[in-house]
């Protein structure tokens, strides 16, 4: 007779809409409102949010049987350099072309992207196929800094550098500058200069510089925590991060990728 537990089985367990949005069956939101709804089943029952999946585990969502098994996984890390007149969605009410339309094609994953810019922003975007990575590097909490290259159409004056440097009240918030550096320019009233800041707010290094009463002309993100843009890499173009780099990322931000990960695979159409 045998009386080993599910449990000893598999040790490794992982809350439902963490794993399948991990594994690119859909975001936490989808996720957690099939869940709501009652379309998704494990082991044909019924299940929960924040229910523990567990390899061996066969779910049905879709019209379609998933096998929930272990994999040892690492996530993949892509550096885009974003062309104007792209928007950070995956699909567009407009119908305006999309960050993720040039993207390499990857079997059985999707890229998510780590923070956005807007339409009018070009220069570094990081993408990943690691739901829970991007999650990390999101969070106000991790403290990951971002530099922009800005020309800033003005007088910028050292009263002016100091208040956004100390914080300004937004519409949203208080926010500031981390860091300002002179970068030239062509003109007095038309100067290149870098700043670095440790939120993501919708716009918020031109509404920094609005606040004061001048203009960002051009923008262009350079550098997302240890991670610089390229100078050889083109926009529109991309490469992946080496396991070096990978490393490298992991340790600057203190993410541990899991050893053993929860993954789930298609087995057939269900007709249930």
């Amino acid at each position: 007779m045998n009386n080993t537990t599910d449990q000893e089985v598999s040790p490794h367990t992982e809350r439902i809409q963490k794993t399948l949005s991990r594994c690119g069956l859909g975001s936490r939101r989808q996720i957690e409102t099939a869940i709501k709804l009652g379309q998704i089943t494990v082991n044909r029952k019924s299940v929960q949010l924040g229910h523990k999946l567990r390899a061996g585990d066969k779910l049905i969502w879709k019209n379609r049987t998933w096998l929930v098994d272990t994999e040892q996984v690492f996530p993949k890390v892509l550096i885009y350099n974003k062309p104007l007149g792209l928007v950070c969605t995956r699909r567009d009410e407009k119908g305006r072309p999309t960050v993720f339309d040039k993207l390499p094609v990857i079997k059985g994953q999707q890229w998510f992207n780590i923070g956005r810019l807007d339409i009018n922003t070009t220069g570094l975007l990081l993408f990943t196929t690691d739901g829970d990575f991007a999650h990390h590097m999101m969070h106000p909490s991790t403290n990951i800094d971002r530099e922009y290259a800005c020309r800033v159409f003005g007088e910028v004056t050292d009263d002016v550098i100091q208040n956004l440097l100390s914080g300004v009240v937004l519409d949203d918030g208080h926010a500031r500058f981390s860091d300002i550096q002179a970068a030239g320019g062509e003109e007095r009233h038309n100067r290149w200069f870098h700043v670095a800041l440790m939120e993501g707010k919708n716009r918020e290094v031109r509404r920094l510089w609005e606040s004061q009463g001048l203009q960002v002309s051009r923008l262009k993100r350079v550098r997302y925590g240890g991670v610089f843009l390229p100078k050889n890499l083109r926009q529109g173009q991309s490469r992946e991060l080496s396991s070096k780099e990978l490393d490298i990322l992991f340790k600057d931000t203190h993410y541990t990728p899991a050893s053993q990960t929860l993954v789930v695979n298609s087995i057939r159409k269900s007709h249930r």
